[in-house]
């Protein structure tokens, strides 16, 4: 049996699970396919069993209403022999559905297009008769309205429909029926594939279409755009490999990837624009996997799990575009000025004397910070959430929270949605029925995963969240939320397919509702996200390796992620996985605490002062004093950021759009607008760096004026570890530096303009 078989094989007797209609897939590379795992769609495209039904022609279109529907043509999949080559082809497939005059052979299916403003249309397109007509979606934070204003609809005599808007335009064509998005100028930015378009190829790329599994009966879609020469396509979640995402396949399937040195993600947004002035939401929770050129060159195939395509389209800058993304989905309050200083941690502080010794000791050496984390070792057994301090490690929490406090010290502490069945709440779990289940009403794991679509969970769950901010308590750490099961049935009635994805945005919903009605703080510490979750300040990125690859890996994801919609990241500083070296955390400092929220965390010891070094905690003393002398530019960068849905760790390319070198670099970024950092990858005291927009930069360091274009720049011995440069003309905004933010002397600000030689 070769590969191909045994591939289309164990598609094809995959089976659904406990009613749940969804082909589970069972391997993965032809070895066995292994829980929380990302699901790879696109294998469900290649089966020899599902029917093919491919967007032919436009049946009808109502311009006043925006509604039409698409005739789709029936087609299997067959192999094609040409010599001693196998290739798949689509044939046309006379029906043998019975009764034939119950089952159309060629379906005509519903299409809408509604304008939302000049800059955003939403496109929607079904392949069933009966479908949920409601807009409700947690993903979105109101109801997008249909509005024509500014926007020209017309059709042509051959019964093409364009909708037409200063912005840009899209084109209904109708036979072959075909989606072409346009820029103001009339330009194809985009537009989808039909099966004429591979008449001048011998590779027969399968055009717009959806299919009906024979494992099941169930459907799927499958958008199919162009990609043009030279097109650089960005977004889709916290992604470490290469920022543009041509020529990679991803899985939007919310993963624990064990860090962030793999393709799939903590973090996946299904969202994305590209260089060519258009972006696109694709508004499903269901899993998805993108094909951005990896499998052909010219085509985007977007894989869905849905079997309907609701699709957001924007046009404009990528700023433009993240605000008309965010303007939909969200955008999040100001996280507490506390949250902007030193977060210490490590995994894991066991005592309230540990605790206590962090702070004294932070306080003893002059280390501004503004927050002491517990991680999994506050209760009374390591890693077992029961909500409670330790009372033999910990005898007056309550005590230690108010001190902490006087010493300008919040406390953030972990916890987990999983019960193992040793917790105590695991019996009370199970008896009020709090978790998620599977078709039998069961558990689909060992252990119980608290289901966030029942409010009953939901009050529960927020009452012991809120008894701990009721304490003081600042921030909650809301870590895991990727392995919401999929084969299972939730409260709403949903499955793990509709669902997975989602936990993680109910999850951190949940945390941040209860903290701010307890507190009125916007401020959670989150590893999971999807679209919309940007709304809940703050994520970070997760469990990251302690070598130069994990801090690459950390620094596409950051901007990959911002580039998703996030204004607000953090990352645990040197890595999380082992003792962090001290040479590869001198080299991360600087990035740790020019980036939005600045943590140190990971595996002991973290705390600079434990390390063979004693000039080591001067280094470090000195990377905490350059964010907090900075701290009035970081409220400022904030505010900007949060309102308008940009992020502050940014990629070039969002400040420089026209500078076509400023799309290609991956390995710098902006801290907010002005300032621009080049952390050292790898040992030694320089590296190139490459300057956008045309413009001077001054070292904020050295003071030294670097040209526009690729510079060489070296870092004195004497410096922080990192290239940080301020553009010319830039007006900085500082503060004398204190021992908290809440010590910051807010009248005693200063700017400092910084001019080229």
């Amino acid at each position: 049996m070769n590969n191909l078989t045994r591939a289309v094989c164990s598609i094809i007797l995959a089976a659904s699970f406990n009613g749940i209609a969804k082909a589970e897939i069972t391997t993965v590379n032809n070895h066995p396919y292994l829980l929380s795992l990302s699901k790879d769609m696109s294998a469900d495209f290649n089966d020899l069993s599902n029917i093919y039904f491919l967007a032919d022609s436009l049946a009808e279109f109502d311009i006043s209403s925006g509604e039409g529907k698409i005739l789709w043509k029936r087609h299997q999949l067959m192999t094609r022999q040409a010599f001693n080559t196998n290739t798949f082809l689509l044939q046309p497939l006379k029906s043998l559905d019975f009764p034939d005059t119950a089952y159309p052979q060629d379906p005509e299916l519903d299409f809408s297009i509604t304008p939302i403003n000049e800059n955003t249309l939403r496109i929607r397109i079904r392949t069933a008769k009966h479908y949920d007509k409601s807009d409700s979606s947690i993903m979105l934070v109101k109801t997008p309205v249909k509005n024509l204003d500014g926007w020209k609809v017309t059709r042509a005599k051959n019964g093409d429909v364009t909708y037409a808007s200063s912005q840009g335009s899209v084109t209904i064509e109708a036979d072959p029926w075909r989606i072409v998005i346009s820029d103001a100028e009339g330009k194809p930015l985009t537009q989808t594939r039909t099966w004429s378009d591979n008449d001048s190829t011998q590779v027969k790329v399968q055009p717009f279409s959806f299919i009906k599994r024979g494992s099941d009966n169930s459907r799927s879609i499958n958008p199919v755009f162009s990609i043009a020469p030279g097109e650089k396509i960005y977004g889709l979640g916290e992604s470490a490999t290469a920022l543009n995402k041509v020529g990679q396949k991803l899985n939007l399937f919310v993963t624990d990837p064990q860090g962030p040195e793999t393709p799939d993600m903590y973090k996946p947004i299904p969202f994305f624009f590209s260089n060519r002035g258009y972006g696109i939401f694709m508004h499903s929770s269901e899993p998805i996997t993108m094909d951005l050129g990896q499998s052909y060159i010219g085509a985007n195939k977007i894989f869905m799990s849905d079997e309907d395509m609701d699709f957001f389209v924007f046009f404009g800058t990528p700023k433009q575009i993240l605000s008309e993304y965010t303007e939909l989905t969200g955008r999040p309050n100001l996280p507490p000025l506390w949250s902007f200083g030193t977060w210490m941690s490590r995994i894991s502080y066991f005592t309230e004397q540990e605790g206590r010794d962090v702070a004294n000791k932070l306080r003893e050496n002059k280390i501004p910070s503004d927050v002491i984390h517990f991680d999994t070792g506050w209760f009374d057994v390591d890693w077992e959430c029961d909500y409670e301090f330790s009372k033999d490690r910990f005898k007056n929490p309550q005590k230690m929270i108010d001190d902490l406090k006087k010493q300008g010290f919040h406390i953030s502490l972990w916890q987990i949605p999983y019960f193992v069945p040793g917790n105590r709440y695991y019996p009370e779990l199970i008896e009020k029925e709090l978790y998620v289940k599977n078709g039998k009403g069961t558990l689909p794991y060992e252990d119980v995963v608290l289901d966030f679509t029942n409010p009953e969970t939901v009050a529960w769950y927020q009452d012991k969240i809120g008894k701990l901010i009721s304490m003081g308590v600042g921030a909650i750490k809301v870590d895991f939320g990727e392995a919401a099961p999929i084969n299972a049935v939730y409260h709403n009635g949903k499955t793990g397919w509709q669902e997975h994805n989602l936990y993680p945005l109910r999850y951190n919903k949940a945390v941040a509702d209860i903290t701010k009605q307890t507190s009125g703080e916007d401020i959670i510490w989150a590893r999971a996200a999807w679209a919309g979750s940007q709304r809940y300040p703050l994520h970070w990125g997760g469990d990251a390796a302690t070598t130069s690859a994990g801090m690459l890996g950390t620094v596409r994801e950051g901007l990959s992620f911002g580039l998703s919609g996030f204004p607000f990241w953090s990352h645990d500083i040197g890595g999380f996985v082992t003792d962090t070296p001290e040479e590869l955390y001198r080299r991360w400092l600087p990035m740790g605490f020019l980036t939005s929220h600045s943590r140190a965390h990971g595996a002991p010891p973290t705390e600079p002062w434990l390390f063979d070094n004693p000039e080591f905690t001067n280094y470090f003393r000195k990377a905490a004093e350059l964010k907090y002398a900075l701290m009035p530019y970081v409220v400022q960068q904030a505010e900007k950021s949060a309102n308008n849905g940009w992020p502050m760790f940014r990629a070039l390319l969002l400040e420089f759009p026209d500078d076509p070198g400023a799309w290609n670099v991956e390995d710098q970024y902006l801290f907010g607008e002005d300032i621009l950092v080049a952390p050292l990858l790898e040992p030694g005291d320089s590296r190139d760096v490459y300057l956008p927009g045309g413009i001077k930069w001054i070292d904020y360091q050295t003071g030294q004026t670097y040209q526009p274009g690729w510079n060489r720049v070296t870092v004195p011995a004497d410096a922080l570890q990192a290239v940080i440069l301020v553009r010319d003309g830039a007006t900085i905004p500082h503060v004398p530096v204190a021992q908290s933010t809440s010590q910051i002397d807010w009248n005693a600000v200063y700017d400092k303009t910084y001019k080229a030689d």
